[in-house]
Parts: C-alpha cells; structure tokens; sequence
C-alpha cells in the first residue's frame, strides 16, 4: 500500500536529516571553520628574584604590587662584612703591587751590579796581562842571571793571585747574570701573586654589590616575602616580578582540533574576569608536547587494559597591542580563546 504523498516527503525529509546528522556529527572535530577551548590561562614570564649572598635584611623599599623598573633598587643588605672584605683585598692587591715595584727596581739595581761585576773582570784581565809579562821578564832575568830567583818566585806567585782574582771576578760575574733569571722568575710570580689579588678584589667588589638587590626586570612585585631584620641564605626566594605588559594566553586544546591550527592565526579571546570585553589575539607557536608528556612517572600504560584518552596541547596565544583592555588582564586569569582557521 502506497503511502500518502505527505508521509512520502515526510519521510525522505526525515531520511536526509538523519543522513546529514550523520555525516555532520561523524566529521572530524578540526574541520570546524573556529576552535575554542576553555581550558586556557593567563600567563607571563615572571622572575623569581633571590639574593646572591646570605645576610641580614637592613631596608625594604618595595610593596606588593608595586610597579618597578628594571635596575630599581629593591632591598639591602648588611654590608659591613663585605666592606670589611673588601678593604682587606685592597691592602693584599697593595702588597702585590709594592711586591713587583721591589724586583723590578732589583732587577734595575742587578744591572748595575752586572757593569760592576763586568768592570772588575776588567781590570783583573788587565792586572793578569801585567802579571804575565813581569813573570816572563823575571824568568828571562834569572835565567841568564840578571835577576834575583827571589824576583822570579814573586813574579810567579803575582801571577796566580792575579788568576784566582780573575777567576773570582768572572765567576761573580755570572752569579750576577744569573741572579737576573732569578729575579724574573720571582718578578712572574709576584705578578701572578698580583693577579690573584686583583681578582680577589674584584670578587670582594661584587659580592659588595650582591648586597643591593636590583630588579631585573621590569614589572609587578608580587609574592613578597622580605622583612627587615630576616635574614636571608642565598638563592632563597624573596619575591616575584611579574612583566604584566607581556602577558600571554597559554590555552590547552584537544590533539583532535589542531590538525589545521598554524602560527599567525587570528584568535578572539573572552576573559572570565571581563564580561562583554573581547580581546584581540594571535596565534604564537604550538607546543611540541602534550602536558602529560613532561610528567616524571609515564602516563603511558604497557600492560593490562588501554583506555584512549584525547590529550591536550598548549598553544600559545600573543595579546594584540593597543588595547586598552589588556591592562586588566592578571596572570592565571581563565579565558576562552577561539582560533578562527578560516582566516
């Protein structure tokens, strides 16, 4: 039995409805022309600022969330050990200095006694050269009996002394070169003994300024927890520095909505905290893992049963400039940004 033509156009209605359903719901999830997500925060790069030497707190010049700029002076130390460091190392680097003034001004006078030394190894060549010509005269004489044997033995025994004198002079003639290589090895290590107290120095000098704890960068104070009187070790935290001006949005969408998400697309992003305002954003990168992925216990089951579970990406999103609504954007506010792939 036919049915009315009404059930008939009814039916195939119904029929394309369902097909269309079916192949509507059955699409994947990335097709989508936008992806949201309300899995997504406020983030920024803050610095934990932590001082570089232990001491006691002596000033506090900064509040809670208190703007600051980069070099603002933000606490200090007590530096009485430090300056007495300090003047120590400067009386150490004193003494190297008059260490190497004193052999250089030994190596000057060395030269001096070198000449001396050169002088009498002179003179004794030339009292030799005398002593061997009265000792052959003397010899001559007394061989043909002109002269005394007497005079011939004196002439000998002048001429050894003037040997040994020369002898001696040259031998301290080398001693006194010698001594030069002396003092140019002392001379080195005197530098080097003022090297080290120059870098003595230098490091008293910056532990000193390790006592002034400077912002390094600018921002926000935020999780403070310096006193005056506390006193603090070294690299423990004191409190944060947020650079609100450089916030971004750090959003967390599902592995199956990014298939066509790329870098510079367009994102319009709502803010929990600001109800019928819309800021204007850009996508910045993709991360190269999922969240879970960085866990130190693997969230990966080899054995027993497997359950799939869609995991999450970060995506970063950049806040477009020049609007006035990102000012009030704190970090770990929630949003929900949503990417517009179609442009």
């Amino acid at each position: 039995m036919a049915l009315p033509k009404k059930a008939q156009i009814i039916s195939a209605v119904l029929l394309v409805g369902a097909i269309g359903g079916v192949l509507y719901f059955n699409r994947p999830e990335s097709s989508a022309s936008i992806q949201s997500t309300d899995d997504a925060y406020v983030h920024a790069d803050f610095t934990t600022v932590a001082p570089q030497v232990s001491g006691t707190v002596e000033t506090v010049l900064v509040e809670d969330n208190q703007p600051v700029n980069k070099g603002d002076l933000l606490a200090t130390l007590d530096d009485r050990d430090f300056v007495a460091a300090v003047n120590a190392a400067k009386a150490q680097l004193a003494s190297a200095r008059a260490g190497v003034a004193s052999l250089q001004a030994h190596l000057i006078q060395q030269d001096t006694v070198i000449r001396q030394a050169q002088a009498a190894v002179a003179a004794d060549e030339a009292a030799l050269k005398l002593a061997k010509v009265n000792h052959a005269r003397y010899r001559n004489l007394a061989t043909d009996g002109s002269g005394t044997v007497q005079a011939q033995q004196q002439a000998e025994a002048q001429l050894s002394v003037q040997l040994a004198s020369r002898d001696k002079s040259q031998a301290g003639l080398q001693a006194a070169r010698q001594q030069v290589d002396v003092l140019k090895a002392d001379l080195e290590k005197a530098k080097a003994t003022l090297a080290h107290a120059q870098a003595a120095l230098d490091l008293a000098r910056l532990k000193l300024s390790y006592t002034r704890i400077t912002a390094p960068i600018s921002g926000t104070i935020g999780q403070k927890s310096v006193r005056i009187g506390a006193f603090v070790n070294a690299g423990k935290p004191l409190l944060a520095i947020v650079p609100l001006e450089a916030v971004y949005i750090s959003a967390n969408f599902r592995e199956t909505q990014l298939a066509r998400v790329k870098t510079g697309q367009t994102v319009e992003i709502e803010v929990d905290a600001l109800p019928g305002e819309a800021l204007q954003g850009t996508v910045q990168s993709l991360g190269p893992a999922s969240g879970v992925s960085y866990s130190t216990v693997a969230p990966h089951n080899a054995t027993g049963n497997f359950t799939k579970i869609v995991q999450r990406l970060p995506v970063r999103i950049r806040i477009d400039p020049d609007q006035s609504a990102a000012a009030k954007l704190r970090v770990g506010m929630s949003v929900t940004p949503s990417i517009r792939i179609g442009e």
